[in-house]
């Protein structure tokens, strides 16, 4: 059974999926079921952690020291509310800065979650 929210990855071809809707089965790509990625959660000294600024009621920024090379960068960021009504994503470059501005009005919180093409899924909850 799938679970809305979770990032799958495929070993053979690298295609990443995220569920929007929850269903019975396996998901299956390039003939072998795909992989359940865990979400690792860092201390603030990791490269993966999503720092979270105010700037406003609504308005926040999520800003990362992750490096942005070829060979090792974020894909994406998405800010996800705790009730997980509301989603935002931001596809990142790898020549662009890990800026993320956004507005939530997220009163039961919520989360930043990010891919790394080499280290898979981190989430940062937000105070």
């Amino acid at each position: 059974m799938t679970k809305k929210l979770e990032i799958y990855k495929c070993r053979v071809c690298s295609n990443v999926i995220e569920v929007v809707h929850e269903g019975e089965g396996t998901l299956v790509c390039c003939k072998e079921d795909m992989e359940l990625l865990k979400e690792n959660i860092p201390e603030p000294e990791n490269p993966h952690y999503a720092y979270v600024e105010e700037l406003d009621d609504m308005l926040k920024k999520v800003t990362l020291k992750h490096v942005m090379t070829h060979e090792h960068h974020i894909e994406y960021v998405e800010v996800i509310s705790n009730d997980g009504k509301f989603l935002k994503r931001k596809y990142f470059e790898e020549t662009e800065p890990l800026e993320f501005l956004f507005r939530c009005e997220c009163k039961e919180g919520f989360y930043v979650r990010l891919y790394c093409n080499l280290d898979n899924v981190w989430i940062t909850r937000a105070k």
